[in-house]
């Protein structure tokens, strides 16, 4: 049974939302497809109908991610916010919930050792995101001092040590 094409575009984009947020959370190898569909309230069979296979799914779930975060690099340009932008993404409840934030700080080193095609996918998006800011290499500093603190945050045990590395890289991130 074919469906209308606005209603499985509308399926599509729920499946990579909720994959995007299940991989940041979990991880690439820590979600399945059946987690994936059943997020998304859809059955298992689904998903062929939508992708191909698991990877492709993946480098949609980067790029979706990716383009979030471009949107909310933009807003906080247009609201002259840097400030409270940093601020909001070098906070405990991004470093406690990466499931809601940002694609790069929850899965840069699952990207690093994937495939070509997901990392075109995710430096795509990573260049849309340095191209949204008129100093390339500020926005450079920028973005790898915010996702470089979030993912130290959220490696150590201590959490007095990780509101330390978040508090240290806001602060610097001000005076640069």
């Amino acid at each position: 049974m074919r469906y209308p094409a606005k209603e499985t575009a509308v399926k599509h984009e729920r499946i990579v939302k909720e994959a995007s947020r299940l991989f940041r959370e979990r991880g690439f190898e820590n979600v399945s497809v059946g987690d994936v569909m059943k997020a998304a309230g859809l059955t298992h069979g689904a998903f062929y109908a939508h992708f191909g296979s698991k990877e492709e799914l993946k480098a949609a779930a980067v790029a979706y991610g990716l383009k979030v975060w471009l949107g909310r690099v933009q807003r906080s340009n247009s609201e002259k916010s840097k400030e409270s932008y940093s601020d909001r993404y070098l906070s405990r409840w991004h470093r406690d919930n990466p499931g809601q934030g940002c694609t790069a700080a929850a899965l840069a080193q699952e990207l690093a050792r994937s495939t070509p095609e997901l990392k075109a996918a995710f430096e795509h998006g990573l260049e849309n995101i340095l191209s949204a800011s008129g100093d390339r290499k500020e926005a450079i500093f920028q973005v790898a001092a915010m996702i470089g603190g979030v993912v130290l945050a959220r490696a150590v045990q201590d959490h007095r040590l990780s509101d330390e590395i978040l508090k240290s890289v806001r602060q610097k991130l001000r005076s640069a």
